[in-house]
């Protein structure tokens, strides 16, 4: 899998349905982040926690693979 297809969203989903303990992990970090950034650094904490879970949510695929595949 190369880096620009790790971004399309049907790869994301398929890698997501197939590897669900990671899947749970990533909706954890998506939606508890930005309460550990605001209690943490207060707005700025929640902007930056969300752009991060973002990357997160959309690179993990493409990391995974490069490493344990």
């Amino acid at each position: 899998m190369s880096f620009v297809d790790s971004l399309k969203s049907d790869v994301r989903r398929e890698f997501y349905e197939d590897h669900k303990p990671i899947a749970i992990v990533m909706i954890l970090i998506v939606f508890l982040l930005p309460f550990v950034g605001l209690s943490i650094m207060g707005l700025l904490g929640v902007a930056l926690a969300v752009m991060v879970s973002a990357l997160a949510y959309c690179l993990t695929p493409y990391v995974w693979l490069k490493l344990w595949a």
